[in-house]
C-alpha cells in the first residue's frame, strides 16, 4: 500500500519522539514480529491525525496517554506492515500483543536513498545500533568505537586525540569501507580516506547506525569492499519540545548540548535544531580539544504528492594530536607512562600543539520526495559539502646558520620526555642575521568543495517485483597545500619549491613546499530488481560509473603545463542475493558480487607530480557470502561465512620512519584474500535481562610480493625507491583477526538500567614498514603479533522526574580495570623490541544529565 499524506510526513521525519501528553486514558500493548513473536524495539505508536506518539521499549512494549474516548492508533516499524487499531477507551486499555507482518511496509524515501537493510529480507550481514544504544553507550567514545562489539570490526583511537579514531571492517581499513550519512558518501573522493574528526560529536543527532559487512546493500554509492557504515541522522521531530544535556568526565571533559523541535504545525511545517560544545584536556599529554556540532532540519509537506526536507550539520573542532608512535621501552621509561606524547610544546608558558588537527566540514542537503502514483515514487537529494582545515607540524632550515641541528627534538624543556621548548626556537631564530626563520610551525591543508545529486526511482511492477533505478553524480575539488603557520619570532622563511616564484620570502599564511588541486568527477547509474513472494526475497543489481581525474600543480610546473588531461576509468558492479525464510524461526541467505573500481588518485598521478601512470588499471573485487539466521522471542542469532578476493589493489600507505617522521609509500598492484566466519546472538531470558555476544574469526593475508614502490616524505619528495617488497603470505596488519564480545543489560527496576560489555582481541599483527621488507631473507616472516587483550566497559541509566519533566542520568566507565594494551603497532623486525606502538586509552569515565521538555 502507498502512504497517505500524513503517513508520508511521518516517513520523512524518520523517528517519533516519545511524548508525555496529559490525558485521562492510557493505551498499553506489546508490538511483536508476527513471524517469531519477538518484541520490536523502536516501533512507533501514534494517535492518528495528531503528533501524540511514543516508541516501544527494547521488549516491544509501549504506553500512550490520550484524552479521547475513542482513538485510532497507527503502529509502524521499518520493514514491517503498518496497521491501525480503533478502540473505545476506558481509564486503561490493554491491546495485548500486536503483530506486525514483515515486508509489507516500504522503507522511507530517505532510507531508500541510504540503502538501509531490513532484517530477514535484505541478504547481507548487518548489525544495527539504535538511538537508545548510542545514547547509553556514547560517553566520550567516537563513532567507530560504538561499533566495537560488532562482528568483524576493529576500532581504535590511535594516538588518542579527539576524532583521531579509525575503523577496520573484516580487515579492510576505512579507505575501503563506504561511510554514508543519510545516503550521502563522505569518503574522500581522491583516495577513499575517512576522517572521523570531521564528524566528531554528531552522535548527538544520529538516529541509528547500520553496519553492512561485505558487499552491503548500497546500490551506486561508493562500492564497499569491507562493508558499509550507514549513519542516519534524525530529521524533524513531530512532537513539540526538546532537551538539554550537561555532562562531564575524566581529564576535564565537559559537554553541553540542547535540542529544540517545533513539532508539525497546522500548515505542515516542522523545524528541529540542536547544538553542542565539547571540551577537554585529552587522556594523553598535549591532546587538548574543543569541538562543536550543530544540526538543523526544516521539512514542509507541500501536498499529497510532494515533501521537501532541508538538512544541514557540521562539527568544527581543533585538537592536539599524538601523531608519532614510540617503542614499548620508551613508553615504559617515560615519567608520564602510557600518556607520554612527544608532539607538543610550550611557548610563553602556554601549551602549543605542534602536531594538531583543525577542520570544519559542513554538509547541506535538500531532499525532495514525490509520490508519483500508487505504484511509483521518486526520491532525490541534492547536497553540498565544503571542507576547510588540516594538520600542523614543524619545519626547519638546516643551512640558515652554521651548526644548527635541523630537528626540534634537541630543543626540549627538560630532557627526552619533556615537551618542545618553543621559546628556545624563538631565541634561536634571533641568531639569524637577516630575520630568516631557522625553525617554525607549518600546517598541511586539505580543503575541498563537493557537489552531488542522488536520485532513486521506485516502481512496483506487480505484487512481487519492484524496480529501482537511480543516478549518482558528483564533482569534487581537493585543494592541497602547506602553509606557514607560526614563524616563532622570525620575520620570514625562505622557500624555493615554487618554480614560478623562486627564492620566495614567505610570511604567515603563505603557501610553501607544495600546492596542487585534485579534481574528481563521478557519473553513475544503477538498476535493481527486487523480488518478494512468500518466504523468498531476492535482488539483482547492475551499476556502472565513470570516474574522471585531473591534477593541477601550481608549484612544479609553468602555468601552461599545470593541468593534466582528464583521466577516465569505467567501473561496474554486478551483485545479487536471496534470503529465504525457512519458517518463522529460521532463514538463510547468500550473496555474490563482482565489481571493478577506479584506481586511487595517487595511483594515476604518481610521485606527487603530474606523472600519469599509463598502466593504472581498475581494482577488481570478487566477494561472496553465506548466512543463517535464527529468531525466537527469547533468542536470536546469526552465522555468516565470507570470502573476498581483491586484485590490483592500489593504496598510499603511511608509516613512521626511524627519525619519528611520517612517510608514505605508493603501493600498486597488491593482491589480498580476506575470509572468515562471524557469529552474533541476542538472548533475553526475562523481560529485564538482555545478553548479547559475538565471535569473529578472520584470516586475512597478502597474496603476492610487489615490485617498484616509491617512498615519500611529508613534503612529497621521493626519498627511496624499493625494487621488491616482500609481503606474500604475511597477515594483513592493523586489525585484530579474532574478536569476541559479551554484554549484559539488566533493568534492576524499570527506571534503572545497568550494563556491562567485555570485548576481546587476538591475532592482531603489527602493520608492516615497507622499508624493512626489502630483503629476500624476510620473505614469509610474519610481522610481530601484538599481545591478546580484553576490555570491560560498564554503563548505567536512571530515568526520573524533575517536576513534570522527564530526566535521564547516564554514567559510563570504559576500560574499567585500566588494562594496559597496545591498540596500534608498526613492525620493523618481527619483535616487540623493534615495534613502534600506540598504547590504548586507559580508564575513562563520564556522567551526564538530560532533561526533556
Amino acid at each position: 500500500m502507498r502512504k497517505t499524506l500524513r503517513n508520508y510526513a511521518l516517513v520523512a521525519s524518520m523517528l517519533l519522539a516519545s511524548v508525555a501528553s496529559f490525558g485521562q486514558s492510557k493505551i498499553t500493548g506489546t508490538v511483536v514480529d508476527a513471524e517469531n513473536g519477538e518484541g520490536l524495539p523502536g516501533a512507533s505508536v501514534v494517535l492518528k491525525g495528531t503528533t501524540n506518539g511514543t516508541i516501544t521499549d527494547f521488549n516491544g512494549e509501549f504506553s500512550l496517554t490520550v484524552d479521547k474516548s475513542t482513538a485510532t492508533i497507527v503502529i509502524s516499524f521499518v520493514g514491517f506492515q503498518t496497521i491501525e487499531k480503533t478502540i473505545n477507551l476506558s481509564e486503561t486499555q490493554s491491546l495485548g500483543r500486536i503483530e506486525l507482518a514483515p515486508g509489507a511496509n516500504e522503507l522511507s524515501p530517505l532510507e531508500v536513498i541510504a540503502s538501509v537493510a531490513v532484517d530477514r529480507k535484505t541478504p547481507v550481514a548487518v548489525s544495527t545500533i539504535n538511538r537508545t544504544m548510542i545514547e547509553e553507550g556514547a560517553s566520550n567514545q567516537e563513532f567507530p568505537e560504538l561499533l566495537k562489539s560488532t562482528p568483524g570490526v576493529y576500532a581504535t583511537k590511535q594516538g588518542g586525540g579527539y576524532g583521531d579514531s579509525r575503523i577496520n571492517v573484516r580487515g579492510f581499513n576505512d579507505e575501503n569501507v563506504a561511510v554514508l550519512i543519510n545516503g550521502v558518501p563522505v569518503n574522500d573522493m581522491e583516495n577513499g580516506n575517512i576522517y572521523w574528526s570531521n564528524w566528531a560529536g554528531l552522535t548527538d543527532v544520529t538516529t541509528f547506525m547500520q553496519v553492512q559487512r561485505g558487499l552491503g546493500a548500497s546500490k551506486v554509492a561508493v562500492p564497499s569492499i569491507g562493508g558499509t557504515i550507514n549513519i542516519i541522522t534524525k530529521t524533524t521531530e513531530l512532537e513539540k519540545g526538546g532537551n538539554v544535556y550537561q555532562g562531564f568526565g575524566n581529564n576535564g571533559y565537559l559537554k553541553t548540548s540542547f535540542s529544540l523541535n517545533t513539532g508539525l504545525t497546522e500548515n505542515n511545517w516542522a523545524i528541529s535544531v540542536s547544538g553542542a560544545k565539547i571540551t577537554g584536556d585529552g587522556w594523553a599529554d598535549g591532546t587538548q580539544f574543543v569541538g562543536y556540532n550543530y544540526f538543523m532540519n526544516i521539512s514542509k509537506v507541500l501536498n499529497d504528492k510532494h515533501t521537501l526536507s532541508f538538512t544541514g550539520f557540521g562539527a568544527p573542532q581543533v585538537h592536539g594530536q599524538r601523531q608519532n608512535m614510540q617503542s614499548i621501552a620508551k613508553f615504559r621509561d617515560a615519567p608520564q607512562g602510557l600518556r607520554y606524547n612527544a608532539d607538543w610544546g610550550v611557548l610563553n608558558g602556554d601549551v602549543v600543539n605542534v602536531e594538531d588537527n583543525f577542520y570544519h566540514k559542513p554538509q547541506f542537503s535538500l531532499n525532495h520526495y514525490w509520490t508519483i502514483g500508487n505504484k511509483s515514487e521518486l526520491s532525490t537529494a541534492v547536497y553540498y559539502s565544503t571542507g576547510t582545515g588540516g594538520g600542523g607540524g614543524y619545519a626547519t632550515e638546516e643551512d640558515a646558520v652554521t651548526g644548527f641541528e635541523p630537528t626540534f627534538n634537541n630543543y626540549r624543556t627538560g630532557g627526552t620526555y619533556s615537551p618542545y621548548d618553543l621559546d628556545a626556537i624563538v631565541d634561536l631564530n634571533q641568531t639569524s642575521s637577516d630575520g630568516r626563520a631557522l625553525g617554525y610551525l607549518r600546517a598541511s591543508r586539505n580543503d575541498h568543495r563537493w557537489y552531488g545529486v542522488l536520485s532513486t526511482f521506485t516502481h512496483k511492477l506487480n505484487d512481487n517485483v519492484d524496480i529501482l533505478a537511480g543516478l549518482d553524480g558528483r564533482f569534487y575539488k581537493g585543494i592541497h597545500f602547506s602553509e606557514v603557520y607560526d614563524l616563532l619570532g622570525a620575520e620570514y622563511v625562505y622557500d624555493d619549491n615554487n618554480m614560478n616564484r623562486p627564492d620566495a620570502a614567505l610570511n604567515v599564511g603563505d603557501k610553501r613546499d607544495y600546492y596542487n588541486d585534485g579534481l574528481v568527477g563521478w557519473a553513475g547509474a544503477f538498476l535493481q530488481a527486487e523480488y518478494e513472494k512468500g518466504p523468498l526475497d531476492a535482488f539483482l543489481t547492475l551499476s556502472a560509473s565513470n570516474t574522471s581525474y585531473q591534477r593541477i600543480d601550481y608549484f612544479q610546473y609553468a602555468p601552461e603545463d599545470q593541468a593534466t588531461p582528464w583521466q577516465n576509468f569505467f567501473g561496474y558492479q554486478v551483485k545479487g542475493g536471496a534470503n529465504y525464510r525457512l519458517d518463522r524461526n529460521h532463514n538463510v541467505f547468500a550473496n555474490v558480487g563482482y565489481f571493478e573500481k577506479a584506481p586511487d588518485f595517487d595511483a594515476v598521478f604518481q610521485n606527487f607530480r603530474n606523472d600519469i601512470n599509463s598502466e593504472a588499471e581498475n581494482q577488481k573485487i570478487l566477494s561472496y557470502e553465506l548466512g543463517y539466521g535464527y529468531r525466537s522471542p527469547k533468542f536470536s542469532g546469526n552465522v555468516n561465512l565470507y570470502r573476498t578476493g581483491w586484485s590490483d589493489r592500489t593504496f598510499t600507505k603511511s608509516f613512521q620512519g626511524e627519525d619519528d617522521q611520517l612517510y608514505y609509500a605508493n603501493i600498486l598492484g597488491v593482491n589480498a584474500l580476506h575470509q572468515g566466519v562471524e557469529i552474533d546472538f541476542t538472548y533475553t531470558p526475562m523481560k529485564s535481562l538482555k545478553v548479547l555476544g559475538m565471535l569473529s574469526l578472520g584470516d586475512w593475508t597478502w597474496s603476492d610480493d610487489v615490485n617498484s614502490v616509491n617512498v615519500f616524505d611529508e613534503q612529497q619528495n621521493i626519498i627511496e625507491t624499493i625494487d621488491q617488497l616482500y609481503i606474500a603470505d604475511i597477515k594483513v596488519g592493523g586489525s585484530a583477526q579474532t574478536t569476541a564480545a559479551l554484554g549484559i543489560d539488566y533493568n534492576i527496576i524499570p527506571a534503572f538500567k545497568v550494563g556491562v560489555l567485555y570485548t576481546y582481541f587476538s591475532k592482531f599483527y603489527a602493520d608492516y614498514d615497507p622499508t624493512n621488507r626489502t630483503s629476500s631473507e624476510i620473505a614469509g616472516v610474519q610481522a610481530w603479533e601484538v599481545p591478546t587483550y580484553g576490555l570491560l566497559d560498564v554503563k548505567a541509566r536512571y530515568d526520573f522526574k524533575i517536576g513534570d519533566l522527564d530526566a535521564n542520568l547516564f554514567v559510563n566507565a570504559n576500560n574499567l580495570f585500566d588494562v594496559e594494551y597496545i591498540s596500534d603497532a608498526q613492525d620493523t623486525n618481527s619483535t616487540a623490541a623493534g615495534a613502534s606502538v600506540f598504547y590504548g586509552v586507559g580508564r575513562t569515565w563520564t556522567t551526564g544529565l538530560k532533561i526533556n521538555f
